[in-house]
């Protein structure tokens, strides 16, 4: 079974579930296109480096989810996830100058489940209403939405398990976290 990213569930809002996660690494990559086309062209050079094709020839486990940030209209942000062992030292540098890692810190995300293919109306319709209902429990959104992705591109649309994400500013109204 694919490991899955980890972390801790706050508290509910109906709409939406508080996590903290724990500090992860990302291995990423910029490339242009939508949701769709978006995942497509990104998942190659990651997928790359998880098997061998960086610094230290090593093979990386696949971890779930792949996740995707949309950067101006035709472009996305890639990322997969990496296992939860490894460490900013103990990730190899990549081979492919178009791919990085990244060190992301603890953090508080506002998480909001759907399913569906990768339209792009569906996963800015699901992201607005994260966005609406984050704010509605009086929390505070920070930067941008962004989308988890769980299942194989063959999986049928209604069986996907997709999520909207949103940094927030603490866990709670009147920064408890």
């Amino acid at each position: 079974m694919t490991e899955q990213q980890p972390y801790e569930s706050v508290s509910s809002h109906g709409a939406f579930e508080v996590r903290r996660y724990p500090d992860h690494m990302l291995v990423q990559v910029d490339v242009r296109g939508g949701v769709a086309a978006g995942a497509g062209a990104g998942f190659g050079p990651l997928f790359q480096y998880i098997s061998g094709a960086n610094a230290a020839g090593q093979s990386i486990s696949m971890t779930a989810p792949v996740l995707q940030q949309q950067k101006g209209t035709s472009a996305q942000t890639v990322s997969f996830v990496l296992p939860a062992d490894m460490s900013p030292a103990g990730t190899p540098a990549p081979r492919d100058p178009r791919v990085r890692t990244t060190a992301v810190g603890e953090r508080f995300v506002a998480a909001r489940r759907f399913s569906g293919g990768a339209r792009a109306e569906n996963f800015t319709d699901q992201g607005e209403k994260l966005i609406a209902a984050v704010r509605a429990a009086g929390l505070d959104p920070v930067g941008d939405v962004y989308y988890a992705r769980f299942d194989p591109p063959w999986k049928p649309g209604f069986l996907r398990h997709n999520e909207a994400l949103v940094e927030i500013a603490a866990a709670e109204p009147g920064g408890a976290g």
